[in-house]
């Protein structure tokens, strides 16, 4: 039997699940601003899918319907097997639900940041992959404008899937000159016509972000990279970078044709596809064309007819004993390495073991958090940590979660809720040395003082 203070920090017994339509929703993988991610399964097929969902209050308030509906075209016209697919859209009274594909293999920033660079073999046939999916979405006049290792998944096969066409250009948006006239993206990734502010093409911007991806996988770091934004864009202007000594010479001369400051002057994809480097080992993408696509269905999300909208439904179900309950059951089984390196359950978090009770965790990570620069949230056994100075990507927004897995064996998952990457993987590596006493370490890794990471 559990004693008082055990019953008091027991888990739930029941769970609150919502429906939608024919998607039951599962767990958060993802928070923005007007938006969430959660991972969702179709009840008719069993498919696993990702749900994206954006308060339409929050969108018509910030007068974002247009763009709203510029990524949900744009989706609904690629489809590639190097691309996010998008299978529905959906939407009740309060909410847009974007039904897609889900990726389970996290983000290309994270492999890179665990791995440091790749090998020039497995750079190629990432960069292979994207400019296969670029070059599609440039055939149906699509430019993503914001091409970054943060928004390349991968999927279960290691597969490149480019996501987030949040920022793309469809052809409306093109002013009488034939230009766009946007200056967005990640500045780090923006090729030097879109800082000018006189006009760019899409296409020709995208393969210089491409150019700087390319760089980064081969490097492990980015090839123009200054705090300082003025200092930032001239050494941009200027393509001031230099490759490391490890890059072959055809790879140096590929980076150096793509990273031309002058547009004109840049090699195309085109000329890219008969390039000697890049067609060792190279594999087209085979798919099949489908037939003409439908947009009529966007409008009707932005309706509120009866007939357009989908049910909302929450419902209490007893938790399904999961495999840890049952693992618990055996004697001298070990569970520590089950939460070493997961793959599939959402990007850009990570988690830890702890036989500390669960009160006594959130604690530890408040503890650790505050010194940080972490304004906190608290309910039950969840914690929002909010960071007080804004960074590359706004306020890094971090979320975190006790579960219990079987009688006094605690996971931890902490993942990002908003803001930058990089920042999130900074923070983690700070909360670890504050938390390190807490974390279960197994008799295998007793000699590991780090906590365990995805």
């Amino acid at each position: 039997m559990l004693g008082k203070e055990r019953q008091v920090e027991k888990m739930s017994t029941q769970s609150v699940r919502t429906r939608v339509g024919k998607y039951e929703l599962g767990r958060t993988l993802g928070e923005g601003t007007f938006a969430k991610v959660k991972s969702a399964r179709n009840t008719v097929t069993g498919e696993d899918v990702a749900i994206k969902i954006i308060n339409k209050e929050k969108i018509l308030k910030h007068k974002m319907v247009k763009q709203i509906k510029r990524e949900i075209s744009t989706m609904k016209l690629i489809k590639h097997p190097n691309v996010v697919q998008l299978y529905e859209v959906m939407a009740s009274k309060t909410n847009i639900y974007i039904v897609l594909e889900f990726v389970t293999g996290g983000e290309l920033f994270d492999k890179i940041f665990r791995q440091g660079k790749l090998k020039e073999d497995e750079a190629r046939k990432y960069f292979q992959q994207l400019i296969n999916a670029v070059d599609y979405c440039h055939s149906r006049q699509v430019y993503h404008r914001d091409l970054k290792p943060e928004n390349l998944l991968l999927d279960a096969e290691e597969n490149l899937k480019v996501s987030d066409f949040g920022l793309s250009a469809l052809p409306q948006q093109f002013r009488e000159d034939g230009l766009l006239h946007t200056t967005c993206g990640t500045p780090n990734y923006v090729a030097p016509e879109v800082l000018n502010d006189k006009g760019y093409q899409g296409a020709t911007a995208d393969l210089w972000s491409c150019g700087v991806i390319l760089y980064v996988l081969m490097a492990g770091y980015l090839p123009f990279d200054e705090q300082n934004l003025m200092t930032l864009y001239k050494k941009i202007h200027k393509a001031d970078f230099t490759c490391p000594a490890w890059f072959s010479s055809g790879a140096r001369k590929l980076i150096s044709r793509i990273l031309e400051p002058n547009p004109q002057k840049r090699i195309t994809i085109r000329e890219i596809l008969e390039n000697d480097w890049f067609k060792k080992g190279y594999k087209p993408a085979r798919f099949s064309e489908e037939g003409s696509i439908n947009l009529d269905d966007i409008d009707a999300v932005f309706d509120d007819r009866l007939e357009n909208l989908v049910k909302e439904e929450k419902e209490t179900k007893p938790v399904t004993m999961n495999a840890f309950e049952l693992i618990s059951r055996s004697q001298g089984l070990n569970l520590s390495n089950l939460f070493e390196k997961q793959k599939g359950l959402a990007k850009r978090e990570t988690r830890f073991t702890s036989k500390h009770p669960a009160k006594e965790i959130i604690s530890k990570i408040e503890e650790t958090a505050k010194p940080l620069g972490f304004n906190i949230e608290k309910k039950n056994y969840k914690m929002k940590l909010q960071g007080e100075k804004s960074g590359r990507k706004g306020h890094l927004s971090v979320a975190t979660e006790v579960f219990e897995v079987a009688p006094a064996l605690f996971m931890v998952e902490v993942r990002k809720a908003g803001g930058d990457t990089l920042e999130f993987h900074k923070f983690y590596n700070n909360l670890s040395t504050g938390i390190k006493d807490i974390v279960w370490k197994s008799e295998v890794n007793m000699g590991d003082k780090s906590v365990p990471q995805e």
